[in-house]
């Protein structure tokens, strides 16, 4: 489902719920899954594993090396995890434990990028992140999987 500030993708994934969160919240594998090519890797002195209200910074590039503080603003262990920059759109994870076709356990992976509550929404349009988002996302669950499964 994608609307307009509002991007979710989903992937079931043949592992258990905590398995995932355990790498959803280690900031040091953000960069090993992600699919969009701009997260190069956790700052030092951030926390080892996220938990509720947690601050933490990330290494990014997009053209240029910037870095970027997140702040964990959801949070149920095990199960849905989410975090906010300053500019106020949230990345989110929800695990849902399902089996699949054949009836084999795992979990059925949600990402969200969500910025219906951000301020000047024309700004990430025109930096074309609605556009890219869906394809990066998507990439970021299927490199998740293979590092949980692999």
């Amino acid at each position: 489902m994608t609307s307009t500030y509002l991007v979710t993708v989903e992937r079931f994934i043949a592992a258990s719920p905590e398995k995932i969160f355990d790498v959803l919240a280690t900031p040091s594998l953000h960069s090993v899954i992600d699919g969009s090519g701009t997260v190069k890797g956790d700052q030092p002195n951030g926390p080892a594993r996220l938990s509720p209200g947690a601050k933490f910074g990330m290494e990014m590039n997009i053209k240029v090396d910037y870095k970027i503080l997140n702040t964990v603003c959801e949070f149920e262990e095990g199960r849905h995890i989410a975090w906010r920059h300053f500019y106020g759109h949230i990345w989110r994870y929800i695990l849902e434990p399902k089996n699949d076709a054949d009836g084999k356990p795992g979990t059925l992976v949600t990402e969200q990028w969500d910025a219906r509550a951000v301020r000047g929404k024309f700004l990430l349009r025109l930096a074309g992140y609605l556009r890219r988002h869906p394809a990066s996302m998507e990439l970021t669950l299927r490199r998740l999987d293979q590092y949980v499964t692999g």
